[in-house]
């Protein structure tokens, strides 16, 4: 009879136990920041007792922080797993305010078909910033910060660190910190089963990851951590490209990917990783760990949801014998791109991207905020794309890979200088069309080997004499140069000018400005060569036929030179 008592009674605790934690509660929160500051990361830890089967879908859990910003604004920040079990689990915040003054916040908890919870509201001063928080599109030339400080971003494609079989010395350390200290403030970099793999339980080609069992892959988020870290420092701006469209064509991808129901997925197929809806919620979850755990930092330019998926459209392989068709493609990122600006509180810049063939609709998204294709062997055609797009599609359109071969089976050494000229052409072009961001080269290692990336000082020197000249306004303007390439912008009062001898000779010409009126208020002329970094003075420009005139121009075959015309 004791024994009997002694199963009731167990069996009451039980029940007790089970109705306690069948209810979500917050057992309690912490401010870790003791000194929150305006456009700096505050962190908080809340211990969360509520019943769940995995803490990484938002669907059996999800905890929330509720803030009210100083001006009134409400926001919703998800919260990221980080250890425990449903007894009782950890979580964090990971906060950036862009506002000063006094936060009002609480948490909230929500589970699968249980009741919701919400903690009391509490308080937390933020100190105001000199900084200048999160990069906002603007319009066709320039990004805003927060701060309204106009930016250009100018870089290039840091696809991945090295893999197991290239050269150890790129990693993000000294690749980054190479492009910092030579005037560079943007890159571009993947998320895949060798770099940064936060989906893959298996990764492939690299060393410097293992293959997991979590949810997460560990090493992927510690590495991420790190390298948003790293950007922070140095004041590198990322466009983080979530996918690539290799994942979804290329047998050793797809066979490893997680969305594969042979990893435990519930894809069979590529095309149903647009359609089904449990990829889709699979997806989402991925998204809010993001937006949770790194979308604190204002070093996260823009949130691009795919690498030229224009080849997993149109590309046959094994994997994709039954073509992923466009219209599931733009559906999913229409979902995708609202869901993710559902979430982000910070309201990132969102964008995917093709190789060089458009898919149908995906242009026209609403929650697209920028276009982007990608541009080999025809670095002559920058320019003209990226007026086309812009003038196409109302938004602004970025060149986000570009160079003089996309072929890595070549042996470069036989194209040495035709990619360093294609190298300096494509940022300039970009830097005299209306482009946010300048074109992207590819072939990081290369460039570095070449020494060409203290070129990036020029360029980024000529760029924020443009930003300051027109407090970041940019008109086009007319020039002529018989038989020189040439093109114009006006930034202020300023104009600047880029002169190129494209041809196999050396070519001399007079330069003029048809929409420049000669004599006053006059302007004075200087002319900047990019490879020597100075600016020397022209004393002979005159008014000819009442235009601005800029005699005796001589170039060197492929040589570059900027005009830069101030008023005196």
């Amino acid at each position: 009879m004791r024994y009997t008592a002694v199963i009731y009674f167990c069996s009451f605790l039980f029940s007790l136990s089970f109705l306690k934690c069948s209810n979500p509660a917050i057992k309690g929160s912490a401010r870790r920041t003791s000194r929150p500051v305006q456009y700096e990361k505050a962190e908080f830890e809340i211990s969360v007792q509520a019943p769940f089967s995995n803490a990484y879908d938002c669907r059996d859990i999800a905890v929330d922080m509720i803030l009210l910003s100083p001006s009134g604004k409400s926001l919703t920040l998800p919260c990221y797993f980080e250890k425990g079990c449903d007894s009782l689990s950890q979580w964090k915040a990971r906060f950036t305010p862009q506002e000063s003054g006094q936060y009002k916040y609480r948490f909230h908890v929500d589970g699968d078909k249980r009741s919701l919870k919400n903690t009391g509201w509490k308080t937390f001063p933020v100190a105001p910033s000199p900084g200048d928080g999160f990069l906002r599109v603007h319009d066709d030339w320039t990004l805003r910060f927060d701060s309204g400080k106009p930016f250009r971003g100018i870089g290039e494609n840091v696809g991945w660190e090295a893999r197991s079989f290239e050269d150890p010395k790129y990693t993000f350390e000294t690749i980054l910190g190479s492009l910092a200290q030579n005037g560079a403030n943007f890159i571009r970099s993947w998320m895949c089963p060798w770099s940064l793999p936060l989906e893959w339980k298996k990764v492939s080609q690299t060393d410097r990851y293992s293959d997991s069992d979590e949810y997460f892959n560990p090493d992927g988020i510690r590495r991420m951590d790190a390298f948003i870290r790293l950007a922070d420092s140095l004041g590198i701006y990322i466009m983080l490209a979530l996918d690539s469209h290799n994942a979804l064509i290329e047998n050793n991808q797809w066979e490893i990917h997680n969305y594969n129901i042979v990893n435990g997925g519930p894809a069979r197929t590529p095309v149903e990783f647009f359609t089904l809806d449990e990829s889709r919620a699979m997806y989402k979850n991925r998204l809010r760990y993001l937006v949770a755990r790194w979308g604190y930092s204002p070093a996260i330019a823009a949130w691009e949801f795919f690498n030229e998926i224009d080849n997993a459209v149109f590309t046959s392989s094994p994997e994709n014998r039954e073509r992923i068709p466009q219209a599931a493609v733009t559906a999913w990122h229409d979902e995708m791109s609202r869901y993710l600006k559902s979430i982000d509180p910070y309201g990132h810049i969102v964008t995917t991207s093709v190789s060089h063939r458009d898919i149908a609709g995906l242009n026209d998204l609403e929650s697209l905020d920028i276009n982007q294709k990608h541009i080999y062997k025809h670095t002559d055609l920058i320019r003209p794309e990226i007026l086309k797009y812009t003038a196409a599609h109302g938004k602004p359109y970025i060149i986000g890979e570009f160079a003089y071969e996309w072929n890595w089976e070549l042996d470069f050494n036989t194209i040495l200088e035709e990619l360093d000229d294609d190298f300096r052409r494509g940022l300039w072009y970009g830097l005299f069309s209306p482009t946010p961001v300048l074109p992207m080269t590819w072939w990081w290692e290369h460039f570095d080997a070449r020494g060409m990336i203290p070129y990036f000082q020029a360029v980024r020197e000529i760029s924020d004499r443009m930003l300051e000249a027109g407090k970041g306004s940019f008109d086009t303007t007319t020039v002529e140069a018989a038989g020189l390439e040439s093109h114009a912008v006006r930034c202020g009062e300023t104009v600047f000018a880029f002169i190129r001898n494209g041809s196999k000779r050396k070519l001399s010409a007079d330069v003029s400005f048809p929409e420049i009126a000669g004599g006053d208020p006059g302007y004075r002329v200087g002319e900047y060569r990019p490879d020597e970094r100075k600016t020397l003075a022209i004393d002979d420009a005159s008014s000819k036929n009442g235009l601005l005139q800029v005699p005796g121009i001589s170039l060197d075959p492929g040589e570059i030179i900027i005009l830069i015309l101030s008023p005196l």
